[in-house]
């Protein structure tokens, strides 16, 4: 049991596949297992707070080892986050299909189970390679590096992280990423970034999807990012339609630009 946020792990820690692979043929990772506590007795509450420090300062540790591995390359690297069904796939799918011809990208796909996600983007002739976390609830900077291993990106290239859907625990977790962009859709309504604040306040961009469908939900957008700047004054909005392709100019343009800068 994890000692962060009460996720768990099968045992054998998470699974790194490329679309094809078997399971047998994957590398099993082991991370953090010496950190987890069995010991659920109301006089050891103290060790859960020293395990959760010894596992985020772990991870902090390894995202810093990510980030420099990136600035040396040039690589972008982007840690889309969301709950489920929100359109993070749809929106990355979307965003390599149109521009695939004119940047480099590669893809880390986190799942609990499947390669249903990996098998997407593998479609569109993108690098990917897919951790399946098992009963763990998010990526970790362990997993990421190696991915990143695997995946042999070169130089001044965009990797997209898509995070398990959860807007909880990965708020918590540093993956090296230079920025962290917030997916949240219009049928869930305006005020998911003061239910879940952690989420909003350590992301970067906000990405407001499936916009085509204003017409037929109830959600005030304007509400939605007065609530979210009340959470994160800093937070840069875009609001798009994966599906029709409304507002995605827009998001192309600042990640073109922030490539070149990164």
């Amino acid at each position: 049991m994890c000692g962060t946020c009460g996720c768990g792990t099968d045992g054998n820690g998470p699974t790194i596949l490329k679309p094809g692979e078997h399971t047998h043929q994957a590398e099993h990772h082991h991370h953090h297992h010496d950190n987890h506590s069995h010991d659920h007795s109301h006089e050891h509450k103290h060790k859960v707070l020293e395990i959760e420090q010894d596992i985020l300062q772990n991870n902090a540790v390894l995202a810093a080892r990510n980030r420099g591995y990136f600035e040396a390359k040039n690589i972008f690297a982007l840690n889309l986050v969301s709950s489920p069904g929100s359109g993070k796939t749809s929106i990355l799918e979307r965003t390599l299909t149109d521009l695939k011809d004119e940047i480099p990208f590669y893809v880390i796909e986190g799942d609990q189970q499947t390669l249903n996600d990996a098998n997407r983007i593998d479609a569109l002739d993108i690098p990917v390679i897919q951790i399946n976390t098992g009963k763990g609830c998010h990526l970790e900077s362990d997993m990421v590096y190696d991915a990143v291993k695997k995946l042999e990106i070169k130089n001044d290239a965009i990797l997209m992280i898509e995070n398990v859907g959860n807007l909880v625990c990965p708020s918590m977790f540093d993956l090296g990423e230079s920025k962290r962009v917030v997916i949240i859709s219009t049928t869930e309504g305006e005020d998911k970034p003061i239910k879940y604040p952690d989420m909003f306040h350590t992301s970067d961009i906000c990405i407001i999807n499936k916009i085509d469908l204003l017409p037929y939900v109830n959600i005030d957008v304007d509400k939605l990012k007065n609530y979210a700047l009340q959470v994160n004054p800093k937070l840069l909005f875009f609001e798009v339609s994966a599906t029709t392709g409304q507002g995605m100019e827009k998001w192309y343009k600042w990640l073109k630009e922030n490539r070149i800068n990164s």
